[in-house]
C-alpha cells in the first residue's frame, strides 16, 4: 500500500474504475452469448417473434458495446469487430434477397 496520500488516492480511483470496467465487459460478454441463443433458436424455428427476439438482443448488445466503447472499457476498433461479428451471425442465418 503507498504511503503517499495522492498515490492512495490513485489505488482507489484505480479499483473503482476496474470495477466499472469488468462490469462492462461482463455485460457485453452476457447480452453477446443471450443475441447468438435467440439466432439459434430462431435458426431452429423461424417465426415472426423468433426474429423480433433477435432484433431486439442485437440492438441491447448493439447499445452496450457503443456505451463500453465511449466509457473506453472497449477500443473503438474491438467494438467495431464485435459488432460485425454479431451481423455476421445473423446474415448466415437470415441473408438479404
Amino acid at each position: 500500500m503507498p504511503n503517499i496520500k495522492s498515490a492512495q488516492k490513485r489505488v482507489q480511483i484505480a479499483e473503482r474504475n476496474r470495477l466499472r470496467n469488468k462490469n462492462y465487459s461482463s455485460a457485453v460478454k452476457t447480452l453477446m452469448k443471450t443475441y447468438y441463443a435467440a439466432v439459434d433458436a430462431h435458426t431452429a424455428e423461424p417465426s415472426d417473434e423468433s426474429k423480433q427476439a433477435v432484433q431486439t438482443a442485437m440492438s441491447a448488445a448493439y447499445s452496450k458495446i457503443d456505451k463500453a466503447v465511449k466509457r473506453g472499457v472497449l477500443h473503438r476498433s474491438t467494438g467495431a469487430r464485435r459488432k460485425a461479428k454479431l451481423a455476421k451471425a445473423w446474415k448466415i442465418v437470415d441473408p438479404v434477397k
